[in-house]
């Protein structure tokens, strides 16, 4: 069974104040991307001794061993409940780039569970998957809903919001920068609670980037100049709104459909126009 695990923009991402767990509590806005990973799944007889996990890689290379991948970790998590899971071959192909503010490894694990749901039967809820999900990582219950949320706490709070971006594309430049999610939470400093995220984005997308900040981008900018050069280029050719996503290295611009986007960029960046 093959399933194809989606990646995400941060549209805003506030980081309120540190939490007695060591966490950050934060707020922004999910929006999906049609840009996505292959996740192929399919079971197999395990011999003695064999690991009930074999996981193949293409595509876009993946830093760290298998055991620490994200779509082996989540049937581990899911065998514990259900010993009678039957052991898989699983093969990712990487086209979300890794450390980009994209979360394509959040994704790959959250698809990880539902299609192990599915294919094997285990008839696991929403609510027990995204139970399952926030034990994987912050941002990977908003995979299972995979529908513009409004999200807080950790973003594993999510709220389904009316937003539709169909109307407008979307140019996503990578620069090939691997950013530390967990370096930028310990470095970003909490920005002041203001008009809550949901509420701005109902304003017309022209008067977002006076309204809806991502946190990191100071903290980003300082050090990568050249990620504060791709957010100027994009509102040059014409960018209804541009930001960073998430902590990560990429930058995104939304714009109106009838744009033609002709835009230079060198030749190791990841650059993709997508539909909103």
């Amino acid at each position: 069974m093959i399933i194809f695990p989606n990646s995400k923009i941060n549209l805003g991402l506030r980081i309120l104040q540190k939490r007695s767990d060591g966490y950050h509590e934060l707020e922004t806005i999910f929006y999906p991307l049609p840009l996505t990973d292959i996740l192929e799944i399919i079971p197999f007889k395990k011999t003695p001794h064999a690991p009930s996990t074999r996981l193949t890689k293409s595509g876009i290379s993946i830093a760290g061993a298998n055991n620490n991948n994200l779509c082996v970790k989540a049937y581990r998590l899911l065998k514990k409940d259900f010993p009678h899971l039957s052991p898989v071959q699983m093969h990712l192909h990487k086209t979300v780039p890794a450390g980009a503010g994209l979360g394509g490894g959040s994704a790959d694990s959250a698809f990880t569970l539902k299609l192990l749901n599915e294919k094997f039967g285990l008839m696991l809820s929403i609510e027990q998957l995204l139970s399952y999900a926030e034990q994987l990582g912050s941002d990977c219950p908003f995979f299972i809903i995979n529908k513009p949320c409004y999200a807080t706490g950790r973003g594993e709070l999510l709220e389904r919001i009316d937003l539709d971006l169909s109307g407008f594309k979307i140019l996503v430049v990578n620069p090939g920068i691997h950013m530390d999610t967990g370096r930028a939470f310990l470095n970003v400093k909490p920005s002041p609670r203001g008009k809550p995220l949901k509420e701005i984005i109902n304003d017309p997308i022209e008067r977002w980037k006076d309204s809806l900040y991502n946190d990191f981008e100071k903290l980003v900018f300082k050090d990568f100049p050249q990620i504060v050069d791709i957010k100027d280029q994009l509102y040059v050719a014409g960018a209804l709104y541009a930001s960073m996503s998430g902590s990560g290295s990429t930058i995104y611009g939304i714009f109106p459909k009838q744009v033609k986007l002709e835009l230079s960029f060198p030749s190791g960046y990841f650059v993709k126009e997508l539909a909103g």
